[in-house]
């Protein structure tokens, strides 16, 4: 049974979202999970997938652009997106020691599944892999993330609505010192009389609980029970996602503007914390560069009246936090052991606006 999502519970967020409310809106965008759970093990923990393009016969680049607020953390193939401006394949998100088996499982899976294009030429795999750390409420020295999990999260991967909280990679994150995990969230935006969607999805693993501000309500300071730690322990992964034809500088002034979207929930930003974020856009699809013509023709939007998208992108970032926090559930720690992740008094929440 799925658990309300904030807005559900009556939480005034602004905007319009999609019809999903979710990062699966920006069409042609599957996200999928590969979710690890045996407490006998102490293992909790999983893949996410997100493939911008869906399932295409053959590869096409994705436009993005990335920033990093704090390096705290790893996302490989962002320097040839920073050189390039696009990347190939799906986006894994998994945790802190589980990055080389999904880089390993993503390879794998480009491989297979664009054999000509490897086979035929000198191609090469570039996957993105991001993580945040869940060695709390996982044993993340065991590994458990493997390759073939990786492949599976990919293989899951669907449009529609998207399962949140301890799903995939956020099976076991902690946010604000409540369960965290999957969230997501989108918006639609009218630029030049076009309708857009960008939509976010994040692996919420960060913050500390005097810091938790929903809506400008001090929520964490309201409920202080259950706190874990002193001394920021986590990170956060950002995607955002759209189908307006946005161009590289822009996207990564876009991805900038995550910085402000989680800012909104109350983090500075922790010297701990890796809060690294990617926007990619869906729009000019075409082939890889290296079977496409000499001259391109691309469309873009004006720099100067992308204000709408950036904030639409704020506004989709501050509520998938929120969403991924009311969906948890208490979860027991194993380091330290017996300790629990209390899930966010989804009930107290909304009283906090009805009462407004």
């Amino acid at each position: 049974m799925m658990r309300p999502r904030a807005r559900d519970l009556g939480l005034p967020f602004p905007g319009e979202p999609g019809p999903f409310n979710a990062i699966t809106d920006v069409p042609g965008v599957e996200v999928g999970f590969c979710t690890l759970t045996d407490l006998s093990r102490r293992m909790r923990t999983g893949v996410t997938a997100v493939l911008p393009r869906g399932r295409l016969p053959e590869p096409q680049p994705v436009w993005a652009g990335h920033y990093s607020l704090n390096g705290n953390g790893e996302m490989t193939g962002t320097h040839w997106i920073d050189d390039a401006g696009y990347f190939m394949g799906p986006v894994l998100i998994t945790n802190t020691h589980g990055v080389g088996a999904a880089h390993t499982g993503a390879t794998r899976w480009m491989i297979d599944t664009y054999a000509d294009f490897f086979r035929n030429g000198h191609a090469w795999a570039m996957p993105v892999v991001a993580e945040t750390y869940d060695g709390v409420l996982n044993d993340i020295n065991a590994m458990f993330v493997e390759p073939h999990h990786a492949v599976a999260a990919i293989e899951d991967a669907r449009t529609g609505p998207v399962a949140e909280g301890s799903t995939g990679g956020g099976n076991g994150m902690i946010a604000y010192e409540f369960k965290g995990g999957t969230g997501t969230a989108s918006r639609r935006v009218v630029i030049g009389g076009e309708t857009y969607t960008i939509g976010a999805l994040v692996q919420a693993n960060h913050g500390l609980r005097p810091w938790l501000t929903i809506l400008g309500q001090p929520v964490g300071r309201l409920m202080p029970e259950g706190a874990l730690y002193s001394t920021e322990m986590g990170s956060i992964i950002v995607l955002l996602g759209t189908d307006a034809p946005v161009s590289g500088l822009s996207l990564r002034a876009l991805a900038k503007r995550s910085a402000i979207g989680i800012g909104r929930g109350g983090t500075p930003g922790g010297n701990n914390s890796g809060d690294i974020f990617l926007a990619f856009s869906v729009a000019n699809p075409g082939p890889m560069p290296q079977r496409a013509a000499v001259l391109q023709d691309v469309r873009h939007l004006n720099g100067e009246y992308l204000d709408p998208l950036y904030l639409a992108g704020v506004e989709a970032i501050e509520e998938a936090v929120v969403n991924a926090l009311v969906a948890g559930e208490d979860v027991e720690a194993v380091k330290p052991a017996g300790r629990i992740c209390r899930a966010l008094d989804a009930e107290g929440l909304a009283k906090l606006f009805t009462s407004a």
